[in-house]
């Protein structure tokens, strides 16, 4: 196994580029109440705000994808980081409403950049190693994302100003991209250089591959955004009690990665996958039907666990997949970023979805959608990965 001292960096530099990115989310989701609020806008124009900064992110994937293959991901994690805590700040001047909206896209544009070359840079090291890291750097996101929300949360309870908020994340995100910017691997570790007017077909398998995990990605975003309103509006729950379903949600996610990669190598990605995908719809649905407060958070849990480690075995299964057989045919940072934006479209596109089937269903019901979804990936996991 390859455990120089240049890998040892390039692996925990990876692991500190996962948690800032998982940070700035936090931070920047603990602050939406009160982007309404300074602005003074309905929930309908914030949503439609929102939606640019997811507009941005999949914009970028492609051009991402392919710098990441043309200069290395290393070189691109290292600038993107830089970018990245530039883009917070910009966000947090909130002068005007269409300065939001501007300012969100490039928030999108730069996160994306930043996400892609992440993963592209952890399926190289994952090559480099010879064994499973994803899982583990993708639980280095949800502790960031927790860690950003918590912290965010703190200070929207105080007089801090937006502004300043954004200024201090922004700079804490600088010094650590620009202490750890010599870390990552070099480029050439997984640099593909294009002929000129090269054209190549893209496997189709790569995007069955991603949309297995626009399944789960759109679970997640499901029980992160409806939780909360289904203890609350169907259960009649207190405010603490409503704020359970996404607190064990979010700490089986987590507790599910630190051990995805262990779980992986011992029973295999395509058992690894098929459990996950039984486990948490049926989990789900269980809760879903048990119907009162205990029932979400035990439905939330379990829909937790099963969903923590799929979006990162599909990365690490890309990645593998074209060194393996497409080699040539594209390079692993495209691959990883098609998996990668095929899967994300899953959290633009369920807390809308859900919100549309729970005016039709009534939101308990609407969220069999996201179980169901998960029934599906697990049975279909053994045709597709292997």
């Amino acid at each position: 196994m390859f455990q120089s001292d240049e890998f040892r960096k390039a692996k925990l530099a990876t692991s500190i580029t996962f948690f800032i990115n998982g940070f700035s989310v936090g931070n920047f989701v603990s602050r939406i109440p009160d982007f309404k609020s300074v602005l003074d806008i309905s929930n309908g124009v914030l949503g439609a705000s929102l939606l640019c900064g997811s507009i941005g992110v999949l914009s970028a994937l492609r051009p991402a994808s392919r710098n990441s293959a043309k200069y290395g991901s290393g070189p691109v994690t290292k600038y993107s980081a830089l970018t990245l805590a530039l883009a917070v700040p910009l966000v947090g001047l909130l002068f005007n409403l269409p300065w939001f909206v501007f300012s969100l896209f490039i928030y999108g544009v730069l996160s994306s950049i930043h996400d892609l070359s992440m993963n592209a840079h952890a399926a190289a090291l994952e090559k480099t190693a010879g064994k499973r890291l994803l899982s583990t750097f993708h639980a280095m996101w949800s502790l960031g994302g927790l860690s950003g929300g918590a912290v965010g949360g703190l200070i929207a309870s105080t007089n801090i100003s937006i502004r300043t908020h954004a200024l201090a994340v922004g700079l804490v995100i600088f010094v650590i991209a620009f202490i750890t910017r010599n870390w990552f691997l070099t480029a050439a570790a997984d640099q593909h250089l294009f002929e000129k007017n090269e054209k190549r077909k893209t496997p189709r398998k790569l995007a069955i591959l991603g949309l297995l995990g626009l399944c789960a990605a759109l679970g997640e975003g499901a029980a992160a955004d409806w939780g909360g309103v289904l203890a609350r509006e169907t259960f009649d729950s207190t405010p603490f009690m409503s704020s359970l379903p996404y607190v064990f949600f979010a700490f089986t996610m987590v507790s599910g990665r630190l051990s995805g990669d262990f779980l992986a190598h011992k029973f295999g990605a395509i058992r690894l996958i098929t459990w996950s995908g039984l486990i948490s719809g049926v989990g789900l649905t269980s809760g879903l039907l048990i119907g009162n407060i205990y029932g979400v958070i035990f439905g939330w849990f379990l829909f937790g666990i099963g969903l923590s480690t799929v979006i990162p075995i599909m990365i690490s299964a890309t990645g593998s997949l074209v060194n393996e057989k497409y080699s040539g045919q594209v390079s692993a940072a495209e691959g990883v970023a098609l998996v990668t934006g095929v899967a994300y479209f899953g959290f633009v596109l369920g807390p809308p979805l859900i919100g549309f089937l729970s005016d039709l269903l009534t939101l308990r019901w609407a969220m069999l959608v996201p179980a169901a979804l998960a029934i599906l990936f697990g049975l279909s996991a053994k045709k597709v990965l292997s």
